[in-house]
């Protein structure tokens, strides 16, 4: 009996249900976040460091949760309008993240793409914040690692990586670093789950899974042309017919931002710099140099109106 009551204890002890989150960024990857985990039952606190900020990264909510309702409720419109109360019901803000995070399960990190400025933000919070608390960073390029050893919980220390736009993109990577205990990727796991995300594991290792082959692939095409080998459009073309890609290179790289791409390719190029995968493109630190981002400042490799 004492075996089997020890059995369950730690079967119990093996996961952390998570149901008060508290996500650190009200930008668009943040609000997103927010967004799925209030909507699936989550208690969450969204931290940002002005009123104002939060108050647009409600109202977005907001607008983002009738864009939902629309297809999710189509021929229930009252349901709707209950689900959008519910969701809102679930979500507070907040412009101090260390008063907040004493009663938290997960704290998700979705700001700036700084290690410096990131880890800065665990240490502190790692002082205020639960023992039992898992943090998760929602990087797509920077080495969890290096977050956790910020900190005083390595073990309990993870990345969850969402997709952009987070409640229509299904993907979670959920990156376990060699310190993650599986208690805490476990707990990860079943968070992701929770949220109506499928999630996939992976390694602590450069842009993970999606952008560790996507990001080498965008720099081939842009190595691509400027040997002259093809044009930026057929190269477009070629992918989206050939491959059956949505977007072709080009254009993905203008929907990303030249600027995002280029911080990353630095990032891996510093980390192997002998890497072919990881060489610096002339053309995109021209074109980053010249502030022709992509879709955002209305140039990049294609004009935008």
């Amino acid at each position: 009996v004492r075996a089997a009551a020890s059995d369950a204890a730690t079967a119990a002890a093996k996961k952390l249900l998570i149901k008060h989150v508290t996500i650190i960024g009200g930008g668009l990857m943040g609000a997103g976040i927010a967004q799925v985990a209030a909507a699936s039952g989550h208690t969450v606190v969204l931290v940002d460091q002005s009123d104002e900020i939060l108050k647009k990264s409600t109202k977005g909510i907001e607008e983002s949760l009738k864009r939902v309702t629309k297809k999710k409720f189509a021929d229930q419109p009252e349901a709707g309008v209950e689900f959008i109360k519910k969701t809102l019901k679930n979500l507070t803000t907040s412009t101090d993240a260390a008063s907040v995070v004493h009663s938290t399960d997960l704290v998700i990190e979705a700001i700036v793409e700084n290690l410096e400025v990131k880890n800065e933000l665990f240490k502190t919070l790692d002082k205020f914040a639960p023992e039992h608390t898992i943090f998760a960073s929602n990087t797509s390029s920077l080495q969890i690692t290096k977050m956790a050893n910020a900190t005083t919980r390595q073990d309990r220390f993870g990345g969850l990586h969402f997709f952009n736009p987070v409640p229509m993109m299904k993907l979670v990577e959920v990156i376990r670093t060699p310190m993650t205990s599986q208690k805490t990727f476990e707990s990860l796991m079943d968070f992701s789950k929770a949220v109506g995300k499928s999630p996939v594991s992976c390694k602590d290792t450069p842009g993970f899974i999606v952008n560790r082959l996507l990001v080498p692939y965008m720099m081939e095409a842009v190595r691509l042309f400027e040997r002259g080998d093809a044009s930026k459009e057929d190269i477009d073309v070629a992918m989206k017919l050939g491959a059956g890609y949505p977007m072709g290179p080009f254009e993905l790289l203008d929907y990303v931002g030249l600027d995002t791409s280029k911080y990353i390719i630095d990032g891996w190029h510093s980390l192997e710099p002998n890497n072919p995968l990881f060489a610096p493109s002339p053309l995109l630190n021209k074109l980053v140099e010249e502030k022709k981002l992509g879709k955002k400042t209305g140039e990049g490799f294609y004009k935008y109106k």
